[in-house]
């Protein structure tokens, strides 16, 4: 089963970090993630801007409206998700307990939901 892992962390957690903390963070982060390569749990991990340089998007009766930055109003923000291959969701928490993050923020692990394709005949 696929699970898709996202990493949340408070922002202001990471501006009190030292150069040196975040760059040991970064290296632990892309070892982590080198490990879950060779163990086959990885599909695709990537980290994401500051929520700063976000927009969202509304299509609300046929008119879409942008917004600077995040919609909702929280301390922890996404910062990043790991896309993974897991044999069930204990699997998945395992490999999600290691995420180096883990430690200072949280993350949220959701199974991938397949749409169901009807086979026309």
């Amino acid at each position: 089963m696929k699970y898709l892992c996202q990493v949340w962390f408070e922002p202001a957690r990471l501006d009190a970090m030292t150069s040196d903390e975040k760059r040991k963070l970064d290296r632990d982060s892309l070892a982590y993630d080198d490990h879950l390569l060779e163990s086959g749990h990885l599909i695709v991990a990537q980290a994401l801007q500051s929520p700063r340089s976000a927009v969202t998007v509304r299509v609300r009766n046929g008119e879409m409206s942008v917004t600077d930055g995040p919609y909702a109003e929280t301390k922890e923000q996404l910062g990043g998700f790991i896309l993974i291959e897991a044999k069930d969701l204990n699997d998945a928490i395992r490999v999600a307990a290691g995420i180096p993050l883990a430690k200072t923020g949280s993350i949220e692990v959701r199974p991938i939901y397949t749409i169901p394709v009807e086979q026309q005949g």
